[in-house]
């Protein structure tokens, strides 16, 4: 894919997560999706209760919030808290809930502004919103947002689970909601990486792995999520 394509592609992700909004509002809400019922919501808010440990002082900023579910659970646990996503749908519906505060910030301004949400943040959570082509250069702008003991929490897709029948090789995929129990009006591309590919991404932002963890399906105990502690 060249890079017009890949341009072309990631403006389609963000489009389709303005079309998808209601229905993607509605299922979270509703705790319709399995998997993060059962697990990886759990999974994000302990390494973030970790992470926070009680401290009054906390900033904390949700890269891809969506509605906005793990920025207000954020501020539950004390955090000064700040939701931010490139679809002024999501963050229209997040704002209505209320709970915390909310910008709607596309990835590339975070990267080409140093300015635009400064920080410093103590914690930057990405919980499944790091799904084009182009992690290793948002990661490097948060990075720039830490202060000395910052953490960058990353959990996405396990890509042991995610590769179904698929080649075990980083590309664009295309989901298309046909598991969920609701209407989509757009299908979704989102790029699929392998584990080492993670790990080089983090490794070309100048971050380190201090903690990976992999949340299992308590049922079949194969691992849902790969979870990366990054400082």
């Amino acid at each position: 894919m060249d890079v017009d394509e890949s341009h072309n592609t990631r403006v389609e992700l963000l489009r389709s997560w303005t079309v998808n909004a209601e229905p993607w509002t509605s299922a979270v809400r509703e705790q319709a999706i399995p998997s993060r019922r059962l697990v990886t919501d759990a999974a994000i808010v302990a390494a973030c209760a970790r992470v926070i440990g009680g401290r009054p002082d906390v900033r904390a900023l949700d890269v891809g919030c969506g509605e906005g579910w793990l920025t207000r659970e954020l501020t539950r646990l004390g955090a000064q808290a700040t939701g931010v996503d490139g679809s002024a749908a999501l963050i229209d519906a997040a704002r209505a809930a209320g709970g915390a505060d909310y910008a709607c910030v596309s990835y590339e301004q975070l990267e080409s502004d140093a300015e635009v949400l400064a920080g410093p943040y103590d914690l930057i959570v990405c919980n499944f919103s790091l799904l084009d082509d182009r992690v290793a250069p948002l990661l490097a702008a948060l990075a720039r947002r830490l202060p000395a003991a910052g953490v960058i929490l990353v959990q996405t897709v396990h890509p042991w689970a995610a590769v179904g029948d698929g080649a075990y090789v980083d590309g664009w995929r295309t989901e298309r909601w046909g598991a969920f129990d609701r209407a989509f009006p757009a299908p979704m591309p989102w790029y699929f990486r392998t584990t080492g590919s993670w790990l080089d991404a983090a490794r070309a932002a100048q971050l380190v792995v201090d903690r990976l963890e992999e949340p299992i399906h308590p049922e079949s105990r194969k691992a849902l999520s790969l979870l990366l502690e990054l400082c």
